[in-house]
């Protein structure tokens, strides 16, 4: 809960793209430790497949920020200002990245989120950790649309007039992770299907070993 809340407000504070991200990370990262501590089915599926999705989608972010800073040299989030006008596609990509960080339905990052929630919801144990942990997403929304307001919306800052959009190279990188984001949001079984019996054999070791360590004391 601490992970999801705390790193969200921490990067939301951010003037530096990268560090942004970065806590951004962390927040995110909260959500498969909310997943692992509910020891289900659902919620330890969701988990592994949030690190997975986490890998793709924070790579998306991460390469965003390597784009802009090969080109302009700061990563400073107010030095910035429509970029789309001068790098439409490449405005694109961070579109489809920051709402799959966000959690938009048809993103995988959305089946993995609802997975854990779902998952840690049904313990009682855990339920209130859960409904406070679902702030992350409200707060996850408001700095996503906020870097996509100020740095990408809005009129061009003149003094990046000259910034050109996507090469060949930077193509070559986003497509295959936008393609891995958008086919595990809308068909995520397959890669849950190959999951769900080795969490369930999981699962099922972790609380016959938990219920014996606890009966034994």
């Amino acid at each position: 809960m601490i992970n999801i809340v705390y790193g969200a407000l921490v990067a939301m504070a951010q003037k530096d793209f990268k560090k942004l991200i970065a806590y951004s990370s962390v927040s995110h990262m909260g959500y498969v430790l909310l997943g692992m501590a509910s020891l289900t089915t659902v919620g330890v599926n969701g988990a592994i497949f949030q690190m997975f999705n986490h890998g793709t989608i924070t790579a998306m972010l991460f390469l965003i920020v390597g784009v802009i800073y090969d080109r302009a040299h700061t990563r400073g989030l107010n030095d910035f200002g429509g970029l789309a006008l001068k790098m439409p596609v490449y405005t694109g990509f961070v579109t489809v990245a920051f709402f799959a960080a966000i959690g938009l339905p048809s993103m995988s990052g959305f089946v993995s989120e609802a997975l854990v929630f779902v998952g840690a919801f049904g313990v009682d144990s855990i339920r209130v950790i859960t409904m406070i942990s679902t702030l992350g997403i409200l707060l996850g929304a408001g700095y996503m649309l906020w870097t996509l307001q100020r740095v990408y919306l809005g009129p061009l800052n003149e003094k990046w007039a000259s910034l050109t959009d996507l090469d060949k190279r930077e193509y070559l990188m986003f497509i295959p992770l936008t393609v891995v984001v958008i086919f595990f949001g809308i068909y995520p079984s397959a890669m849950l299907d190959i999951m769900n019996s080795s969490v369930n054999s999981l699962v099922k070791f972790v609380t016959t070993v938990s219920s014996t360590t606890i009966g034994g004391l």
